[in-house]
């Protein structure tokens, strides 16, 4: 039986580096352990926090419940072809660590997701996105424990309903599901993606031409791009990127730039996505900061960070 604990601190666990206490607190290192915990005595009939990187959440308060830390790893091919291969990963895995994986071994669709934190199974819950991808470009399918009843289900892609930072997770079955291992179609001959922010002025930086481009070299150039703009969250607590782009009508936009000409917008589907980055520094924000938590001075979203400040 996997160890149940009781008044645990969450700072370790949380990237804001916040003070909570959790009533309960325990590691699943499988599917098998996430049954035994959820049908233990102690903690059955308590309310239930699910946890993974612990870089999309703001605790405001101790928990009075069962902090559940999914930790399951591992990386298993289970489909290849000479084109692609189809990767199973653990929920557990650090995202990052996911992608260095992928990169070591030549598979190619997720090198613009360079360092952002978090764990794999919970990049489907809100479509993770970076540089001009998303993770709905590379998904295959994911497993995932129904919490009543402790029955698997495996998610199609269509199934997951991806749109902007959004999915079923987040939505129509919100709470009902633990997901468990998140599977992606990766390709042996990745086609790039380098049109998005600064990432070929960043190539060039780094002496990369159009000839000589690869997987490593857009990763490095993503990483260091980040690194300029994001402080650790070991140093400064943080959470990444913290705000969603807005996404509006192309009259609302026609509208806008008619009074600010230099708003930038981008396309998004049928409609556009403004940059929240730049909304935000147009109203002061860049650098605002009160007591312990302010916005970052070099970045809001690309400019749109929320942090906790040191100092």
């Amino acid at each position: 039986m996997p160890s149940i604990q009781q008044n645990i601190s969450l700072k370790p666990f949380n990237t804001f580096g916040i003070e909570a206490v959790a009533a309960y607190y325990a590691v699943a290192e499988s599917i098998e352990d996430i049954k035994e915990i959820l049908t233990s005595p102690l903690v059955k009939d308590q309310p239930l926090l699910v946890l993974g990187g612990g870089s999309n959440m703001l605790l405001t308060q101790d928990f009075n419940g069962l902090v559940l830390h999914i930790k399951i790893k591992g990386f298993t091919v289970v489909e290849e072809n000479d084109e692609h291969v189809v990767m199973r990963v653990g929920a557990g895995e650090p995202w990052h660590e996911f992608v260095l994986h992928c990169i070591a071994h030549g598979y190619g669709g997720v090198e613009n997701l360079s360092l952002i934190p978090g764990s794999v199974g919970a990049a489907p819950m809100q479509n993770i996105g970076a540089y001009g991808v998303e993770i709905k470009e590379v998904f295959h399918s994911l497993e995932a424990l129904k919490i009543d009843g402790l029955t698997t289900r495996v998610f199609a892609k269509e199934e997951c309903r991806f749109g902007y930072r959004e999915s079923i997770f987040k939505r129509d079955v919100k709470g009902q599901y633990i997901i468990t291992h998140v599977s992606f179609k990766l390709s042996k001959k990745p086609v790039f993606n380098t049109s998005y922010g600064a990432i070929e002025t960043e190539l060039a930086a780094q002496g990369v031409d159009k000839d000589h481009i690869n997987i490593k070299a857009i990763s490095d150039a993503v990483i260091h791009i980040r690194q300029s703009k994001l402080p650790d969250p070991k140093q400064i607590g943080n959470a990444g990127s913290f705000f969603k782009n807005p996404v509006v009508s192309a009259e609302k936009v026609a509208e806008l730039k008619a009074q600010y000409p230099d708003m930038p917008a981008y396309p998004s589907g049928e409609n556009q996505k403004l940059a929240a980055g730049w909304l935000i520094e147009q109203c002061g924000w860049k650098g605002y900061r009160e007591g312990d938590t302010g916005v970052h001075k070099n970045q809001s979203i690309g400019i749109s960070k929320l942090w906790q400040c040191q100092g």
